[in-house]
This record gives C-alpha cells, sequence and structure tokens, in this order.
C-alpha cells in the first residue's frame, strides 16, 4: 500500500482536474464571449450554464484538496511558487460569483457593469490558469525561458475555452445564439490551434526532461496516438466549422467532443511528461506524500467523496438536459 497508495491519489487528483479543464472551461469560455452578444443574448448565454457552474468549479476544490492532503511538501512548493496566479485566478472565480448573481438583481442601468466584471472575472481566471499551467510544466522555474512559456499558455487556453464554450453553445442554444457561436469558434479555433502547436513544439526545447522522454525510442513511438488524435480531433472541429449543412443540422456537438478529445489528449501527454515527478525535476509522488497512515484515513473519505461528487454532477446534467430553458434565480 505503501507504493500504491501515491498512486490513487495522483490519479484522483488528475482525473478532478481533467475534468475541472473541459467542464468550467466551457463556461469560462461563454464567460469571456459575453462583451460579443446583445443584452438579451447575454441572458440566454448565462441560462446555458447556470444550472452546472457551481458543481464545475467543484473540481478544481477536491483537486487541490488531494494536493494539500496527499501531497503537503508538494503542495507547499507549488503554491509558493504560484502564489501571485493562484491569487488573480481566485480572485476571478470570485468576482465570476458575485456577478453571476447581482447581473439580475440590480437596476438596468447597473447591468452592464455586471456582465462587464463577469467577462473580466473569466478572462482573469483562464489567463491566470494558463499562467499556472505554463510555470508547472517549466518546474516552477523563474527563468525568461519559463516566464516566456508561461504567457504563451496564458493567451492559448482562454482560447482552447472560448471554442470549447462555443461547443457547448451548440449544444444547448439555438437561433441566433448557435448562429454566432459558429462565427466565433472560426474566429478562436485557428488561434488555439497555431498557440498549441508552438507549445507543443517549444515544450521540449525549453524541457530537456520532456525531450528526452518523447524524442527517445522506442518511447516515440507507442506515444505517436496522442499527438494522431489531438491532430485529427482539431481537423475534424474545424471541417465541421467550415459546413454550414453540418452546423445547420444540429452537428455542432462534435466541436465539444472534439475539444475534450484534445484536452484528454494533452491530459494524458503531460502525465505521462511528469511521471513520476509531481514537480518536474524536484519532487516525484513518494517523496512528497503524506504518511502511510494518514493516505490510508484519507482514503476512506475521498472514497466516498469522489463517487458522490460524480453522481451530483451526472445527476444536474441528466436533469437539466438538452436546449437551456429560462434561469431563474428565485
Amino acid at each position: 500500500m505503501e507504493y500504491w497508495l501515491p498512486l490513487i491519489f495522483v490519479s484522483l487528483m488528475g482525473l478532478a482536474l481533467l475534468l475541472y479543464i473541459i467542464l468550467d472551461g466551457y463556461d469560462l469560455g461563454i464567460g469571456i464571449l459575453l462583451p460579443l452578444a446583445t443584452d438579451d443574448e447575454k441572458d440566454r448565454m448565462i441560462e446555458t450554464i447556470g444550472p452546472f457552474w457551481d458543481a464545475n468549479e467543484t473540481w478544481i476544490v477536491l483537486g487541490i484538496g488531494i494536493l494539500l492532503i496527499a501531497f503537503p511538501s508538494a503542495h507547499g512548493m507549488i503554491l509558493t511558487h504560484l502564489y501571485i496566479p493562484v491569487t488573480l485566478m481566485l480572485f476571478g472565480l470570485i468576482l465570476r460569483g458575485v456577478a453571476f448573481d447581482f447581473r439580475v438583481k440590480v437596476t438596468a442601468e447597473y447591468k452592464r457593469l455586471w456582465n462587464n466584471l463577469f467577462f473580466i472575472g473569466s478572462l482573469l481566471a483562464a489567463m491566470a490558469q494558463g499562467w499556472m499551467l505554463g510555470t508547472y510544466v517549466m518546474g516552477l522555474e523563474s527563468s525568461f525561458t519559463s516566464i516566456a512559456f508561461s504567457i504563451a499558455i496564458s493567451f492559448s487556453l482562454p482560447a482552447f475555452y472560448v471554442v470549447l464554450g462555443c461547443g457547448w453553445l451548440f449544444i444547448k442554444s439555438s437561433g441566433e445564439i448557435y448562429t454566432k457561436a459558429a462565427k466565433w469558434a472560426r474566429t478562436a479555433i485557428l488561434p488555439m490551434g497555431i498557440g498549441l502547436f508552438l507549445i507543443s513544439i517549444a515544450t521540449p526545447i525549453a524541457s530537456s526532461t520532456i525531450a528526452a522522454k518523447w524524442f527517445t525510442l522506442p518511447a516515440a513511438i507507442g506515444l505517436l496516438p496522442i499527438p494522431l488524435m489531438t491532430g485529427i480531433a482539431y481537423i475534424t472541429a474545424l471541417w465541421v466549422l467550415s459546413k454550414e449543412e453540418i452546423l445547420r443540422a444540429g452537428y455542432g456537438w462534435i466541436v465539444f467532443v472534439c475539444m475534450v478529445v484534445m484536452c484528454l489528449m494533452m491530459a494524458l501527454g503531460l502525465a505521462y511528461s511528469i511521471f513520476p515527478d509531481i514537480v518536474i525535476g524536484k519532487l516525484d509522488i513518494w517523496e512528497s506524500a503524506a504518511s502511510t497512515a494518514s493516505l490510508e484515513f484519507a482514503l476512506i473519505g475521498t472514497a466516498i467523496a469522489v463517487p458522490m461528487i460524480l453522481i451530483y454532477t451526472a445527476f444536474i446534467y441528466k436533469i437539466f438536459y438538452g436546449k437551456s430553458r429560462p434561469l431563474s434565480y428565485e
């Protein structure tokens, strides 16, 4: 158990953060898109995420909670190096939460202000997450290369969220919003693709550790499905967006599925790149793990909490399945 417990907890943490990126990613993307819509369309866009966004954010709480409980030394090291982007992310998420409620409770003259703050909170949280991811991949270094890499991801991740958000609008909306979502996705998907392609090239150049894992035979052959699947998913999304007849037939949801596949492939690639480290070049999962007794105790609570969160999330998505309905705050 001393060997397997850290593996169990790091897998659960990775799952929680992956689900957060996918689920909260689309509603962050919709928040970023908000200024491009009319007042009525803003309400309809918020309606598509209203029942889900609280449940979506649960996953980041779970992921960070597991990091704190199961890997306390890694938690201290990571949060020490990332306290600025973490603070900015939390500020953005809090601002989103406040704006979400206040935008419908204030008089019309102040609604625009809270819509703008919802957009600012969404963009701030997305860019902060990109900065955190870039710094983490670079092993928490503060060099010029690390900073430049982090800045690049802090712009690419919001673009990915925007396309993911458009995919969600394809699933949950219709009419003018659906049409505009296609236009927004076409605008964002090219810079997103270019950004991710450049980052995929820059990552092994910037990190010799990652380069050694990816470009050493026979591992390089076995890893080919990851970039191939990512490329196929991207090209498929691009093709669907270019075909008006496919979108009009209601198959825009394919774009969302493609973004999820890309996210999954990138997560698998990142997991392979850093394993067994939890902080690249500094700590592996066994060095940073809490004591076996602590992990065994924490596993009991985790074994209860994780299925409950999964059931709750699945229940919410089942209840509000289909096109969105007018959102009520009563």
